[in-house]
């Protein structure tokens, strides 16, 4: 029997949710012909799994250099990845290719990202090929799928690249990214070579896909409109450091930063509630 003066036993406070990817003080440092430049410069952010988090800032910040690095393509200067709570492992090692799978780009060049020689149905098939891992539904079910989910007819599997426009070349990177079921997507941009309209489409795709499968995101943009619309939280990149980061919407309405309220500024608003036919 328990004492009638024993003090109430307390709640268990739950531990924090463990970030899906977490990068520690990343640094990134180039030899250049006069001295050594420092293009990422003590970089540190977390995203949970199910979060988008934008990585935001201009052309030059250091943004697509930090993706390089959460996905090992670059090793850091200094700093640490990690995934799941644990430091990733060396580019070469088993223990990275595995974990390859579950870490996806899509790259900003639709046109550029696809090979011209390669049907789409050996585009889809290649990450399959490349990990050895045939899909248990049979590799044919499986291209049909990823082609489904992205507003894509099967019969695309039998044509090349250049017999599909800018967007519907991006619809099929994204179904590439996602064959191996992946844990996060890293979108470099992914809209930029796009126009408005047809950007507006993809975007919308990136955030039904997010809902349907449980992804997590890093976005990579240098605008706030896109990012507030798509966004959880907003790191704000400007010449290698993080000089911003938050929720999205304080961010985007209340920005402490001055070269914030300058982003925020110089972006038009895309209409991103369009639901128009693939293009």
């Amino acid at each position: 029997m328990t004492p009638c003066n024993a003090a109430p036993a307390q709640p268990s406070e739950s531990a924090p949710p463990l970030p899906l990817i977490e990068a520690r003080g990343l640094i990134k440092d180039y030899a250049r012909h006069n001295g050594v430049s420092r293009v990422v410069d003590d970089v540190s952010f977390a995203i949970q799994p199910g979060e988008t988090l934008g990585l935001v800032g201009e052309s030059g910040c250091g943004k697509t250099t930090v993706a390089r690095i959460l996905l090992r393509l670059i090793e850091p200067t200094a700093g640490v990845v990690l995934f799941e709570g644990q430091p990733l492992p060396p580019a070469s090692s088993a223990a990275m290719r595995a974990l390859r799978r579950r870490m996806q780009i899509v790259f900003q060049d639709p046109y550029a990202a696809l090979n011209p020689r390669m049907r789409i149905r050996q585009i889809l098939a290649e990450p399959f090929a490349i990990h050895r891992e045939p899909p248990p539904e049979g590799l044919p079910a499986r291209l049909a799928e990823l082609l489904r989910s992205v507003g894509l007819d099967t019969s695309a599997l039998a044509r090349y690249p250049h017999e599909f426009s800018g967007g519907q070349r991006q619809r099929i990177n994204i179904a590439r990214a996602l064959a191996l079921r992946p844990s996060l997507l890293v979108l470099d941009e992914p809209v930029s070579a796009l126009d408005v309209s047809v950007g507006a489409q993809i975007v919308n795709l990136l955030r039904d896909l997010q809902r349907t499968l449980g992804l997590t995101y890093l976005f990579i943009s240098h605008s706030m409109p896109l990012v507030r619309y798509l966004c959880d939280r907003v790191a704000v990149m400007q010449r290698g450091r993080l000089v911003e980061l938050g929720d999205c919407t304080e961010v985007c309405y209340s920005p402490l930063s001055p070269y914030t309220r300058q982003l925020i500024a110089a972006t038009p608003v895309m209409p991103l509630a369009a639901n128009s036919p693939a293009r």
